[in-house]
């Protein structure tokens, strides 16, 4: 595991990797009673054909844990939990447990008030140091939440460490578009419409400022992929959404 920073980008700023964490909780503090609301709108609502395709990779079971990283609002929990139960209701088995953490106390309580389904868990819990024994997880899943951590080889490193032999880790992210067109009319579309949507819509510019400042900042596909190797996951590699606006990591527990 690489040694932690004392720095950490907070946006287009280099910030005390400690006070990363106090900047992102505030964020998301501020936009977690429209974070669901606010998802749509960015994207038209494409994000949920994103989140169906990575259940659909993710295939969950009967009687599986998988754990929910930044999963604060239950969005891609209640996917896997209906489709754990769908295939217990044919072929049988044990209650899948799909445990959300997140590390915003606010985004957990919003997705409460959501509701959720009974395969489900809430926790508080930091990714850079989960409160979970190792080598018990069957997948770990993480989206949108990875570039938001203060240093993600050691959020990689936890995720390795949980997992069982085998285990599953994906990560779905806004990732680097290779078409410059595609490029060029995303930065366009982040930079002067979700600043400015957020404002109307939570009244607060800033956050989505960083928000989308955090996606630039974020390492591209192949960088990320090399990033996930080194954590230890073997068979890493990664599906492109809508040109490269977002991006499907996988890999194994080897």
């Amino acid at each position: 595991m690489s040694e932690a920073p004392s720095t950490s980008s907070f946006g287009f700023r280099d910030v005390d990797a400690r006070e990363k964490v106090r900047l992102v909780r505030g964020v998301f503090d501020s936009v977690a009673d429209r974070y669901d609301v606010m998802n749509d709108l960015m994207s038209g609502g494409v994000h949920r054909l994103w989140k169906d395709m990575a259940a659909n990779r993710l295939n969950p079971q009967p009687g599986e844990l998988i754990l929910d990283l930044a999963g604060g609002t239950g969005d891609m929990a209640r996917r896997f939990s209906k489709m754990a139960r769908k295939v217990q209701q044919r072929r049988g088995g044990p209650d899948a447990t799909v445990m959300v953490i997140d590390y915003n106390a606010e985004m957990i309580a919003a997705g409460r008030k959501k509701g959720g389904e009974p395969e489900m868990t809430w926790n508080v819990g930091d990714a850079m140091n989960l409160p979970i024994p190792d080598a018990v997880a069957d997948a770990y899943v993480i989206s949108f939440g990875i570039r938001n951590v203060a240093h993600v080889p050691t959020a990689l490193a936890e995720a390795r460490r949980v997992l069982k032999p085998g285990g599953r880790f994906l990560c779905l992210e806004f990732s680097r578009p290779k078409a410059s067109a595609i490029r060029a009319a995303y930065d366009a579309w982040s930079f002067n419409a979700i600043p400015a949507i957020g404002q109307a819509v939570t009244g607060d510019r800033d956050s989505y400022q960083y928000l989308v400042e955090s996606i630039r900042r974020f390492p591209d596909q192949k960088t990320f992929a090399k990033m996930i190797e080194d954590a230890g996951f073997g068979r890493v590699g990664w599906t492109d959404y809508s040109g490269g606006v977002a991006a499907l990591h996988h890999g194994w527990a080897i």
